[in-house]
This record gives C-alpha cells, sequence and structure tokens, in this order.
C-alpha cells in the first residue's frame, strides 16, 4: 500500500477526516486538483458541535484566533439598506456573550463550545497545516483524481499531477470531492431530491471600512426585503463581504452591491460566480471500499448553516472506524455502519436545511417592488412583512437540535432500548443520553469538562459516574479484541443528575454506545460495540 486511506478533495470534510486518520496514527494521503486552497468565501460558520470537534483535535483556539473576533455581535438584520433603520434586528449572542452562557450551565443544554464565524478561506489553510503537522499525512495539491478500481483487498487510484499519470493503492478510498463528485459518478451512485430551487450569484468584495461605518449596528447577515434575494454576509476579517442576488449579469453585482449598502464606499469586486440551492441526498454513501462523505452525498442550502458541519460529522463517524477496522480490532459492522449512521443524519439535516429556508422564503414572498416607498400601502407591507420575519427567520438561524440533538438510531453498534426515544427536533435542544446520542457537556466539580477528560486517541471509554460497579469484566472484553479502552470515574452528582445512569460506554466519537446502572454481557456489549 502506498497509504492506508487515500481522500479525494482537501475541502474542510476531507480536510478534517485528515486530521482525525493523523491523530490516530493511520497513514493517509489527501489530493486535491487545485494548485492551493482557493479564496473562495463558500462556507461561514462551524457550528457548536463542529467546533467541539475541533476542541476535541485541539485546533478550536487556533480556529478562532483566525476568525471572527470573539466579542463580535452575530446580529441579523433585515433591511431596506445598512443606513435606514432596519425592518428587523434579531440578535445573537458573540462568542463571549456565548461561552459566558455555557459557564453558567449546569445542565447539559449548552454546548461545551460556542459557534464560530470563520471564512472557508480561513478554515481551509488552518486545516492543511495542521493535517500536513501530522507525521502519517501526506497532503498533496495539484494532484488530480482521474479514476480508480476496487478488489477485496484495497483500492488502485489513478492521480495526475503537472501532465503525469501515477497509481495509488490504498486500502479505502474517501471521496470528499463535493456535490460533482467524480468519485461518487464512477460508483453510479444517484442524487435524490430538490435541485436547482434557485439560482443566484455570489460576489466578495474587499471593504476596508464599511464595517465600521455601518449605522444601524453591526451583525453578521444582512438581508435586503427586495426582489433579487439580496443578502449581505460579514466574512471573518470584517473587511471582505459576500452578497448573494438574483441579478441578470456579473457586472450587476456592483450595483447590488451599493444598493444594499445605501452609502458611498470605496471597495473592490474580488470575485462573482453562480450557484444553486439543492436539497438532495446520494441513494449510498460509498460501495466496498470506497466511501463518500460531505457535499459528495449531500447538498443542503446554506441556511441553517447545516452543510460543511455536516461533513465534519461524516469524518469523525468514519475516522475512527476506519482506524479500527486497519488497526484490526474493529469487526465487519464497522464500516457498514457508516452508511447506516450518517446517511440518516444527511436525510435529516436535508430536511432541517429544507425547514430553515422555508422560513425565509416564507417572509421574502412578502415583498413588493413598491415595499420602500413613503405611502400607507407600502408601510404596511413592511410592517407585516416584519412581523412574519420576527418568527419565520430564526428558522434559519436557530437550529440548535439539529446541531446537538442528533442521534444514531438502527446502528447494529448502539444498544436499543426499551421506551419511547427522545423526538428529532431541529430548533430545541433536550440533552440527552439515549444510545447514540452525542455525549451531552456537563461541567465537573473541579471546572473541567468531561469531555476534556477523554483523549482522542482512547478508544472506548466507560464513565462510572455513580457507584463501584466492577467491571474488569468488560475491560477484558475489550481486550480480547484488542481493542482500546479505558475506565474514567466521574464521582460527581451533577454528571449523574445530566446523565442520568451510573455507567455509559461511550464509542471514539464521544457518541454513548449503552447506558445502564449494571453492565450486561461483558463480552456481547463489547462485540457489538467494536462492529462483531
Amino acid at each position: 500500500m502506498d497509504t492506508q486511506v487515500l481522500i479525494v478533495g482537501a475541502g474542510p470534510t476531507g480536510l478534517t477526516l485528515a486530521i482525525d486518520l493523523g491523530l490516530r496514527g493511520i497513514r493517509c494521503m489527501v489530493v486535491e486538483q487545485k494548485p492551493a486552497p482557493q479564496f473562495l468565501p463558500k462556507m461561514e460558520r462551524c457550528n457548536a458541535r463542529t467546533m467541539e470537534i475541533y476542541r476535541r483535535m485541539g485546533i478550536a483556539d487556533r480556529i478562532r484566533a483566525a476568525a471572527l473576533p470573539a466579542d463580535a455581535p452575530m446580529d441579523v438584520f433585515i433591511v431596506e439598506n445598512c443606513v435606514k433603520p432596519p425592518l428587523l434586528r434579531t440578535h445573537y449572542p458573540s462568542v463571549n456573550e456565548f461561552r459566558a452562557t455555557i459557564a453558567k450551565s449546569e445542565d447539559g443544554s449548552q454546548p461545551l463550545e460556542p459557534y464560530q464565524l470563520v471564512s472557508q478561506y480561513t478554515l481551509e489553510p488552518l486545516l492543511k497545516e495542521v493535517a500536513e503537522s501530522l507525521p502519517s499525512v501526506d497532503v498533496r495539491f495539484g494532484h488530480e483524481f482521474v479514476s480508480f478500481e476496487q478488489d477485496a483487498q484495497g483500492v488502485i487510484a489513478q492521480v495526475k499531477s503537472g501532465g503525469a499519470m501515477s497509481h495509488i493503492r490504498a486500502a479505502y478510498l474517501i471521496g470528499c470531492d463535493g456535490g460533482n463528485s467524480p468519485v461518487r459518478r464512477q460508483l453510479g451512485i444517484a442524487l435524490q431530491g430538490d435541485a436547482n430551487l434557485l439560482q443566484l450569484r455570489q460576489a466578495l468584495y474587499y471593504c476596508e471600512d464599511l464595517y465600521e461605518r455601518i449605522p444601524i449596528g453591526k451583525g453578521r447577515h444582512y438581508h435586503r426585503a427586495d426582489g433579487q434575494n439580496s443578502f449581505l454576509i460579514v466574512q471573518d476579517s470584517t473587511k471582505h463581504f459576500t452578497l448573494h442576488a438574483v441579478v441578470e449579469t456579473d457586472a450587476d453585482m456592483a450595483t447590488q452591491f451599493e444598493t444594499v449598502v445605501g452609502m458611498p464606499v470605496k471597495y473592490d469586486m474580488l470575485y462573482v460566480g453562480q450557484w444553486r440551492q439543492n436539497l438532495l441526498l446520494a441513494d449510498h454513501y460509498g460501495e466496498g471500499r470506497v466511501l463518500l462523505a460531505g457535499d459528495a452525498v449531500h447538498l443542503m442550502i446554506p441556511t441553517g448553516g447545516l452543510g460543511m458541519n455536516s461533513g465534519a460529522g461524516d469524518a469523525v463517524d468514519l475516522g475512527w472506524k476506519l482506524a479500527a477496522t486497519l488497526q484490526g480490532w474493529g469487526g465487519p459492522n464497522l464500516m457498514a455502519s457508516y452508511e447506516t449512521e450518517r446517511r440518516q443524519i444527511g436525510e435529516r439535516n436535508v430536511a432541517a436545511s429544507r425547514f430553515a429556508s422555508s422560513g425565509r422564503r416564507k417572509w421574502r414572498s412578502m415583498s413588493r417592488p413598491n415595499i420602500f416607498e413613503d405611502t400607507p400601502d407600502a408601510a404596511a407591507i413592511r410592517a407585516e412583512l416584519t412581523r412574519v420575519a420576527e418568527i419565520e427567520q430564526r428558522k434559519g438561524n436557530e437550529m440548535i437540535g439539529a446541531e446537538l440533538g442528533y442521534r444514531y438510531a438502527g446502528s447494529p453498534l448502539i444498544a436499543e432500548e426499551a421506551g419511547a426515544p427522545p423526538e428529532h427536533e431541529f430548533t430545541t435542544y433536550i440533552p440527552s443520553t439515549w444510545p447514540g446520542s452525542r455525549l451531552p457537556h456537563v461541567w465537573l466539580a473541579d471546572g473541567s469538562a468531561v469531555q476534556d477528560r477523554i483523549g482522542y486517541d482512547h478508544g472506548f471509554t466507560l464513565l462510572r459516574v455513580a457507584g463501584a460497579s466492577d467491571v474488569s469484566a468488560l475491560s477484558g472484553a475489550f481486550a480480547a479484541l484488542g481493542a482500546p479502552f479505558r475506565v474514567l470515574d466521574l464521582p460527581d452528582a451533577r454528571a449523574r443528575d445530566v446523565y442520568g445512569h451510573d455507567l455509559l460506554l461511550l464509542r471514539p466519537d464521544m457518541h454513548v454506545a449503552w447506558r445502564g446502572n449494571a453492565l450486561p454481557e461483558p463480552e456481547k456489549l463489547a462485540r457489538m460495540t467494536a462492529g462483531h
């Protein structure tokens, strides 16, 4: 093998997967056809769950240092322009304000990390640098994936660089190569759903002083209540801005920017491109030793901010399973469970994106050509639009349930439990340790977080939250499989109150595999959770 895992695509999903594998000591290679990361905005926010993932990787602080300052407001506006009083201003906490809320939370209802506004052109180079620092990771830009062949032992990929073709042999190939994924197309896997719901132009601008000069207040999003779906986004430098709008030509994006800003500013328009809103999900997440992740398997409308963040979730689900399989202790159900677990989350997040974008469409449908006129009729339209937007716009900005409340149902790696499982809510998060759920964040009495007490490469962790149960048999069962396992004692009443059980078995990705007050048959539990 030239490498154990070949990753096609060096976007956030591919690089997050490479870091995950690198931290687990797995040899992987990332190939990317672009010569270098591009200065394009694309995604603009890592949600709370993704920042928890990056915290466990040890890079959350680096990301925040490179991104939007922690005291910057995250407010969302609906406006005529950035000068006149807004029709609606919805407050959302800055990172510092969010941190203060998290610090006081004792019931598991808050994430360990706040969200972070970070532009993709900032995040990608940083992830690349982290990946390249890991001894087992090889990142190669300027290398174009061409095709692959696979058999029962591995995959051979053809890769072109500088006009020369080479063959790379790997145990697994992972396509993190975007919505037009060549890997997915060669597998013959189709996307299902709604394509080309709306076609917009996106432009990137550099404007040195706009952020400081906006008189109506600082925020992250400025929606213009017009018929062009105009939507101005503050990028992480606060000197770059993106505008999305439905206009006829690229040149029209200059005029549209000036209209939305509403005051004379000096700016440079750095880029204009077209994009389409899609709500699509792949029929399958791979075949054999070739698997798919990120936009290659799910395309979402950015409203709700679930696209790149779903890709990060794919990466950490897939990473530990690849590592376990390649290290020899993972059973055959491990790799098969990737599609079972992550496709349901892809389907759920596509639905959440549809839900979020429906709110925006609802108030936008009320806009009229005369909406900004100084007439009683126009004033009445603005008032009604504002009333509806007060409710509907929140759907796109308050997705904490989709971010934190997802769980893996029907997985062969997760213990079944009697009773009614918690509902999947998009906008509400109720902490739960129901098997398959992300472990809720809890502060311990010494001020540390439970998640921080569990190392990245510790494998399975049994939280002994209360009591003195003898768990040596379970330790022996995991040892017989060669699977890494440790016991973490948390004699803390707060943890017991939130988690609701004396014992919780955690997977390497911090999802609950089993919970209870006494161990079931240890060998059966170990074999199930390790994929045997």
